[in-house]
């Protein structure tokens, strides 16, 4: 007897590609459609619909499909993207599938609908994970005219005229949060990234932030805000790697994902780990790890679940 449950999923998950193929025929044979049919007719849109779609394409033993594939995430890749980059990936997935599996779209209109909406929403995550990534990896440089105008903006929206900034070096920085007299050695692990994470947070969400911000001041239960921020902008990334945030992106209302809809999802988590830290109650902040460890676990698990789409309350978002 498995008790295991990650040995019973392998053993589970064995069987089953194992079987695949020989499934697959029956159903066909049967039901008189593909498996992508079967999904996009039988499956409710969103992360579950889209998963499945995913997974399929990715199993197909098609050269054409494979091909197509290796196209379109080869075309992520690039520094283009516009509405034209949208409809031909969506063009060329369509096609090739109605091509490859032989239906006719006279016949089944609204599989064409069906899957292409999911074509978007999988190659969609795959750019926002391209543009992610090129920030992540853009060191932030204090030569660079735009990284210093955005960190004296993120100065000017948390602390507004409370205090007057006295220099670009100065210890007045760890008032938001960073650990020494000069934020840009804070940026080293999430580059560009993780400034561009706070600044969206403090100009959308101003109420919000300053909010987190004086939670982060409080004597026994404050944290770094900043080396958080931070911290919460290498989890978010992490998760859009590992694909992980697939469920909440794919559940995503809007079509068209940019980078502004993985900042919408770190605010979230911001949010949603100030509350969370609060609620532990820590001694001090070398609490911070196993807290932090417990909140991503919790965030995690979320994500397991297909119907999950994390919104900060309307209510929260204008404190």
């Amino acid at each position: 007897m498995l008790s295991n449950p990650r040995m019973f999923f392998r053993v589970f998950s064995f069987f089953y590609f194992l079987s695949r193929p020989l499934l697959k025929w029956f159903l066909h044979r049967f039901t008189n459609l593909c498996e992508l049919q079967r999904i996009c007719y039988g499956c409710p849109p969103g992360a579950t619909r889209t998963k499945k779609v995913q997974m399929s394409l990715e199993l197909s033993k098609k050269l054409s499909i494979k091909k197509m594939l290796h196209e379109l995430d080869d075309l992520m890749a690039t520094d283009e993207d516009d509405e034209s980059l949208r409809r031909h990936v969506q063009r060329r997935a369509v096609s090739c599938v109605l091509q490859a599996k032989k239906i006719n779209p006279k016949v089944h209109v609204d599989f064409a609908r069906s899957f292409g909406a999911c074509t978007q929403k999988i190659w969609g995550y795959k750019r926002l994970y391209f543009t992610v990534e090129r920030l992540r990896a853009t060191q932030y440089d204090s030569e660079e005219p735009e990284h210093e105008v955005k960190l004296l903006a993120l100065w000017k929206l948390l602390v507004g005229d409370e205090m007057e900034l006295t220099g670009r070096i100065s210890d007045q920085w760890q008032h938001i949060g960073f650990q020494g007299d000069d934020p840009m050695t804070d940026f080293r692990g999430m580059g560009i990234l993780g400034l561009d994470n706070l600044l969206f947070l403090a100009q959308q969400y101003n109420g919000t932030a300053r909010h987190l911000l004086s939670h982060s001041h409080h004597p026994t239960h404050g944290y770094f805000f900043a080396i958080v921020g931070i911290n919460l902008t290498s989890m978010a990334y992490h998760l859009l790697k590992s694909g992980t945030a697939r469920t909440h992106f794919y559940n995503h209302p809007y079509d068209h994902l940019t980078v502004d809809t993985f900042h919408q999802f770190y605010c979230y988590l911001f949010y949603e780990f100030d509350r969370y830290w609060v609620e532990c109650k820590p001694k001090n902040i070398m609490d911070f790890h196993w807290i932090q460890r417990r909140f991503e676990e919790n965030i995690v698990k979320l994500l397991t679940n297909d119907g999950c789409y994390l919104k900060m309350n309307l209510s929260v978002e204008d404190i």
